[in-house]
């Protein structure tokens, strides 16, 4: 028997090899097990950030009140936007940068993404070097920062072991000295006492520098081979810090005191509601929690299968990063109402944010305990894995966006491409293991994703709201997920959260306040340039406008920028098999008056998500009909 022959015009290019019935896209590369998408997801949005800021901030905001503006931001504008961000990135299977096809005069918007992305992972690789001194530094049998006495130490350090083992009967007045653990973190990892300021950064610290590459190093070769190899090394780094941060938290409510600290951590003080700055932190908390437009979430999504169910994974994600900030919070401050305790002062006066907790505080607890070389690797281990996935993707989101932006040339030399990426970034941060590289950490902490990063998040909502359109982006969502996102989502995209953020925005202007790291106040050539960091940034989208619109012939209003705001015509699934609808017009070679139904035949039968790309049809045949009457 003769073999049916498809008639040339109805076949397009892509069908011409490989295996129709595929899912993946093979140039590009896909997640390799089920759960490495949504492991990478948590690994990403479980960072540092949930055990150094969100305790400090829940206690300085109202203790267990905070917790009400917290998941009401989170509802508001922390699960939408992660939503969109997954919606967007899945429905493409495009990179930060390429995913602009959907709008192509706010492409500037996805390089200033970039942009705030490459200066976010220089120093944060540098706080995980600070993580691999001080693991390293733990492999003793005595802690390096337990006593004074060594060459770093003043005549100000303090031991309160000394004074334990004294039994003095009068009170040691604490005020003007300083602890073994500060000391040893300033005067010798950082070797600060040999830089004035910012402009005098003074000599490369080596041992610093060797843990910096090898922060580099651990990265790329988690990162070589893009999702395939990073997904499977966050099944460990993204769940080995749940079993220590469980094994903290059991070790500290059992000590002495515990409950003074977790009582300082948790008593409600409601009166706090009524100020608006408890709003602005908690919606700051989950802004940069979420990690929501450094377009690690997007990146992620767009590895994943067209019809991958990310509306169970937007809530797992978001509630369970939730509950370990909170989860966090109990295992620091039960040992910091320890430590309170054990020196004898109020917990307020223990209690640090940032480096301070992680580096100084948290380091001198674990000296009071026995056993303290072991509980101080494992803190520092839980540090260790919580920064490294969220570096993954800082990693993974410039690697993706730049190779999907020139993806013959690139994409069959990513691993060499992503090494070149390492060793500039690597090259960069090396200013950071200098005697004053603390200062210009603090500044790229301040500026890098300050209010450049709120602009390109509300940039983004509006463009996919209001040019894109609601309508066609639910649409877009019913034909991936087989369901329509409800009126919570379409409030919260529409007016909720794009108010939200620029609230943040406002009141991040009008408060702020220059850098500063202790008593040193930064000087105004620095604070400039930080501000320019965050301007750069925002500057992007207004360049990549005009680039847009020159690119367009015609007329400048009537054809340059109307037709750059338009999808381009190849945006919409990446896979022919899951082009379907309205979709199926654009791709190569399909010419026919029903595309969908040739579509249908080609692939075979009519699947539920067919039935949805009918109804969708259905409903703008009707919108259509509306209009014309």
């Amino acid at each position: 028997l003769a073999q049916p022959v498809t008639p040339e015009l109805l076949v397009s290019p892509s069908s011409q090899d490989g295996d129709l019935g595929s899912e993946y896209p093979e140039d590009r590369g896909n997640w390799t097990g089920r759960l490495d998408f949504l492991l990478s997801c948590i690994g990403y949005c479980v960072g540092l950030g949930n055990v150094w800021r969100f305790p400090y901030r829940a206690y300085t905001n109202g203790g267990g009140a905070f917790l009400v503006p917290y998941f009401i931001m989170l509802a508001i504008c922390g699960i939408p936007i992660f939503f969109m961000e997954l919606s967007l990135g899945q429905f493409s299977s495009l990179g930060p940068l390429a995913v602009w096809k959907i709008s192509p005069i706010f492409k500037g918007v996805g390089m200033g993404t970039i942009l705030i992305v490459s200066l976010v992972a220089i120093y944060y690789n540098m706080i995980i070097a600070y993580v691999l001194f001080y693991l390293f530094a733990s492999l003793t049998s005595d802690l390096p920062w337990q006593h004074c006495g060594n060459w770093w130490n003043t005549d100000l350090c303090l031991d309160h072991h000394v004074i334990k083992a004294g039994n003095t009967t009068f009170p040691v007045n604490i005020t003007n000295t300083v602890s073994p653990s500060e000391e040893y973190w300033s005067r010798y990892v950082l070797h600060i006492q040999g830089s004035s300021g910012i402009g005098d950064p003074g000599r490369i610290r080596w041992n610093l520098c060797l843990c910096l590459l090898l922060s580099w190093t651990i990265v790329y070769l988690c990162i070589l081979k893009g999702v395939k190899s990073s997904g499977k090394v966050v099944y460990f780094t993204a769940t080995f810090p749940y079993l220590i941060l469980v094994m903290l938290l059991i070790r500290g409510v059992t000590l002495e005191g515990a409950w003074k600290g977790i009582r300082f951590y948790l008593t409600p003080q409601f009166d706090h509601l009524l100020s608006s700055k408890v709003w602005i932190e908690a919606a700051l908390q989950i802004f940069y929690s979420l990690g929501v437009g450094f377009g690690g979430l997007l990146t992620f999504a767009s590895y994943n299968t067209f019809h991958q169910n990310i509306y169970r994974d937007t809530f797992i994600v978001t509630l369970g990063n939730a509950i370990t900030s909170i989860l966090a919070g109990f295992a620091i401050f039960s040992v910091l109402g320890y430590m309170s305790q054990e020196l004898g002062v109020p917990v307020n006066q223990v209690a640090k944010a940032g480096p301070g907790l992680a580096f100084v505080v948290y380091p001198q607890a674990m000296t009071m305990l026995p056993l303290s070389p072991f509980w101080s690797f494992l803190f520092f281990f839980m540090l260790l894995t919580l920064g490294l996935d969220s570096q993954f993707a800082f990693m993974e989101t410039i690697v993706t966006a730049v190779t999907d932006e020139f993806p013959y040339y690139l994409r069959p030399k990513k691993a060499s491409f992503s090494a070149l990426i390492c060793i500039a970034l690597f090259l960069m941060g090396l200013i950071l293991t200098t005697e004053g590289g603390m200062y210009w950490l603090v500044l790229l902490d301040d500026y890098s994703a300050g209010f450049g990063l709120m602009v390109v998040v509300i940039t983004t909502c509006l463009v996919v709201t209001r040019v894109y359109g609601m309508k066609r982006f639910c649409r877009d969502i019913h034909m991936m997920l087989g369901f329509k996102p409800g009126p919570y989502f379409r409030a919260c995209w529409l007016v909720l959260s794009p108010a939200t953020m620029m609230a943040l925005l406002v009141y991040n202007i009008i408060k702020y306040q220059p850098s500063e790291y202790g008593s040193y106040r930064f000087p105004a050539w620095a604070e400039v340039l930080g501000i320019l960091m965050g301007v750069l940034s925002c500057l992007m989208i207004p360049v990549g406008m005009v680039v847009a619109v020159l690119r367009e012939e015609g007329t400048l209003w009537e054809v340059g920028v109307q037709q750059a705001s338009r999808p381009t015509m190849d945006w919409g699934p990446s896979l022919e098999e899951n082009r379907t609808g309205m979709y199926v017009a654009s791709l190569a070679g399909s010419q026919s008056p029903k595309p969908l139904m040739v579509h249908m035949r080609k692939y075979g039968g009519i699947t539920s998500y067919e039935n949805t790309a009918i109804e969708v049809d259905r409903e703008m045949e009707e919108e259509e009909e509306e209009e014309s009457m």
